[in-house]
């Protein structure tokens, strides 16, 4: 697989799906992620273990890619992710607000796999809406910030 196709099946087989049976395709055994929620983790099984504490909360999160930029064995790919609040995080309790944030992540590759993983999601973002009364979501939609506004 291409550096574009691996990221693909990560957002859209691994995450979206929550399938964790692609890991051997698209993995190194060694893998290092860093999330948006701060925690760096190695392996395999602690992507899984992340993956869970992000299902938790959101059992819908979606992650929707909007650009991927390649170069050697980098990549990097901004996205928009998207879910309902059902689970608690960042010690919130569920709000069953809708989320929607803006992220990026920088991708390594080795051997045809994925190595390495660092994400940067506008965490500061998510938990404003998480703390916000769901009447006062009317709010632009993230993918437009860098749109000219009028």
């Amino acid at each position: 697989m291409t550096n574009v196709e691996l990221i693909r099946v990560w957002y859209e087989r691994m995450w979206n799906r929550w399938h964790k049976s692609v890991f051997p395709d698209i993995l190194t055994a060694d893998i290092t992620f860093r999330g948006s929620l701060g925690n760096v983790i190695a392996g395999p099984q602690g992507v899984g273990a992340y993956m869970d504490i992000v299902q938790k909360a959101f059992p819908d999160f979606c992650n929707h890619v909007e650009e991927i930029i390649t170069e050697g064995n980098k990549s990097f790919a901004r996205l928009c992710y998207t879910g309902t609040h059902r689970g608690t995080i960042f010690g919130i309790e569920a709000t069953d607000n809708r989320i929607e944030y803006m992220g990026a992540a920088v991708f390594t590759f080795r051997d045809g796999r994925i190595s390495n993983v660092w994400v940067l999601g506008d965490v500061h973002g998510l938990i404003q809406q998480l703390r916000t009364e769901k009447k006062d979501m009317e709010q632009p939609h993230a993918a437009d910030a860098d749109k000219p506004r009028r």
